[in-house]
């Protein structure tokens, strides 16, 4: 099974406004409340592909329990430790000329909360793959990860890690199964701009050096990188398409290049789904459904 973990999931208020105007009221002209998270978005979408997903993490209040029922109806399985106080933050995000966002805060995460967490990740069976990802709330310590990935240190869970530049490179320590920077992100972290794909190539297998088993690159509309644990590169060029959202597509393809890669341990087949996945949903409105990404993959090649 993929378990995800996020910290500080969201609903997502998103909106839709004809020449939005800061000086006056304005009116939608669409609206949609999704399910937020990157951890969410990667149990959505590993549903969509017919897999189990179980979504961990915290939730708080009236919002809390709309943000579990919705992920319930999308077919993924939850485990959410409730909290006492607070409410899980509302994100409103605004689609018009420009976009913009306003993200909420999130709710203060106690101890003795975080200890239920590491119990419910303590029962994670050999096979199974775990997903972190996402920034760290300032509410908990920044090193969360790294405490998770050294508690599971010994056993055959595979540990999938998209995060930006320390909070990555400070896991690497412990051997993530994925990592999943951007090519941007990619450079950031060692103070280069990457311009080929050689070059994006030669940083990532820096990152496998450093202990990431394998690293995928992804560069928006030129696809992605994927440096393998076997010694391959492989890259995988986009489907046409109108770019329409650019919220989840990252997630997406983490989620089905691991979908990909548990169905047919083929890293060819990973970086294919996961490019399939990910395009997808850069192709709707919000996160891609079964449909659209089978569309997708069956005319990709690698």
């Amino acid at each position: 099974m993929i378990y995800t973990v996020t910290f500080n999931p969201s609903l997502d208020y998103v909106v839709q406004v004809e020449h939005f105007q800061g000086d006056a009221v304005n009116r939608t002209s669409e609206e949609h409340v999704y399910p937020g998270g990157k951890g969410n978005n990667v149990a959505v979408i590993v549903s969509n592909l017919g897999m189990k997903s179980r979504a961990l993490g915290f939730k708080a209040g009236f919002t809390g329990a709309a943000m579990e029922q919705m992920l319930q109806e999308f077919g993924c399985d939850t485990d959410f430790i409730a909290l006492e106080e607070g409410v899980t933050r509302i994100n409103v995000k605004v689609k018009s000329d420009d976009e913009f966002e306003i993200n909420g805060q999130g709710p203060r995460i106690p101890d003795e909360k975080i200890r239920q967490l590491y119990e419910k990740l303590d029962a994670l069976e050999s096979g199974d793959v775990l997903v972190l990802s996402g920034s760290i709330p300032n509410t908990l310590p920044d090193d969360m990860y790294e405490r998770i990935m050294e508690r599971l240190a010994g056993t055959d869970v595979r540990i999938s890690v998209d995060a930006t530049k320390d909070l990555l490179l400070n896991v690497l320590k412990y051997h993530p199964f994925l990592i999943k920077p951007n090519n941007y992100e990619l450079g950031e972290m060692f103070g280069v701009t990457l311009e080929s794909d050689d070059e994006i190539a030669e940083y990532a297998r820096k990152l496998q050096e450093m202990g990431a088993r394998n690293v995928l690159v992804s560069m928006a509309g030129d696809g992605a990188i994927l440096v393998a644990e076997d010694g391959s590169v492989l890259k995988q060029l986009p489907p046409t398409g109108e770019v329409v959202n650019s919220v989840g597509a990252g997630d997406s393809m983490v989620a089905g290049f691991l979908a990909g890669y548990l169905k047919t341990g083929s890293y060819e087949e990973a970086l294919k789904l996961g490019t399939a996945a990910g395009s997808a949903t850069a192709f709707t409105s919000w996160l891609a459904d079964s449909e659209a990404i089978d569309k997708l993959y069956k005319i990709l090649d690698i």
